[in-house]
């Protein structure tokens, strides 16, 4: 048998095989109980969800009339910006003042972060110290920023201070648990490699551990402080923490001037962008670093 005989004769086999395959047929995923179960809940939620819009006590609201103001409130809003009771120079201080605030939680919950994680890590700690810690942030996560503020103002006050105190709470618990997933993923031969050779905890964490998790302990940081400008801005409204975010609530609820909102959101949003595009350069970075 020539070479291109035996070609033809492995087309021949690989063309009866897909035949073969192409003529079985094709398995669904079979109706059980837990595809009745989803499928009984979406009908639910809908039926739900259409029986609360049909039995809302309108009044004399004009459902169309008032998605046409809605529609003219955004147009004014964002196409006809001005500045009212504060001039660009303002807007841009207040706007460092909250990236500020964003930027001090962000430090100070990174530093507690990284020796918590550490010690939340299973693989770098007893399971008891662990499952404490785990769960203790797990309880941290689940109560929302604005509850810390309320919770720390009875002892600090409304203002900058319970703001920065809640939003550090708050970012202990979100990079605790960022950071002991990473230092989990760590190969557990090198952990017992380091332990054979006699190093003690600390030489395993600097030699070991933090190196080989330094770019995600860097980008969940990163992460966190754009997720920080967001509460910063709305802490500056609810706790008086100052920062654009009090200006835009003394524009929406003092003056009521869209414009001037309109303004401010700008600002927030031009910001937003640029942040994002420095995570995104600092990742692009880290990777070619790898």
């Amino acid at each position: 048998m020539d070479w291109n005989e035996s070609i033809r004769a492995v087309n021949d086999k690989a063309g009866n095989k897909a035949g073969q395959i192409h003529n079985k047929p094709i398995r669904t995923k079979p109706f059980n109980k837990a595809s009745f179960v989803i499928q009984i809940t979406l009908f639910t939620l809908i039926a739900l969800t259409l029986y609360g819009f049909s039995s809302f006590d309108y009044k004399d609201v004009q459902l169309f009339e008032a998605a046409y103001n809605s529609l003219v409130t955004v147009k004014t809003m964002f196409l006809e910006p001005h500045f009212q009771h504060f001039t660009f120079a303002g807007a841009l201080k207040q706007v460092i003042v909250t990236l500020g605030l964003a930027f001090l939680t962000t430090l100070f919950g990174a530093v507690i972060a990284l020796f918590l994680g550490l010690l939340a890590a299973r693989n770098l700690s007893s399971n008891t110290v662990s499952v404490m810690i785990k769960g203790i942030v797990a309880f941290i996560r689940g109560v929302p920023t604005v509850l810390w503020v309320l919770i720390f103002a009875v002892a600090a006050g409304l203002g900058s201070v319970a703001a920065v105190i809640s939003m550090t709470f708050h970012s202990v618990g979100y990079l605790i648990k960022a950071f002991s997933e990473s230092f989990e993923e760590l190969d557990k031969d090198v952990v017992e490699a380091l332990k054979a050779s006699g190093a003690n905890w600390w030489q395993i964490v600097f030699q070991a551990v933090i190196p080989s998790s330094i770019t995600y302990i860097i980008s969940w940081t990163f992460m966190r402080f754009e997720i920080n400008f967001a509460v910063a801005v709305a802490m500056g409204a609810a706790a008086g923490a100052g920062g654009i975010g009090f200006d835009m609530f003394m524009a929406s609820a003092f003056y009521y001037d869209v414009r001037e909102i309109g303004v401010i959101t700008y600002f927030i949003l031009a910001f937003a962008i640029v942040l994002e595009i420095l995570a995104s350069r600092m990742k692009r970075k880290l990777r070619a670093a790898e």
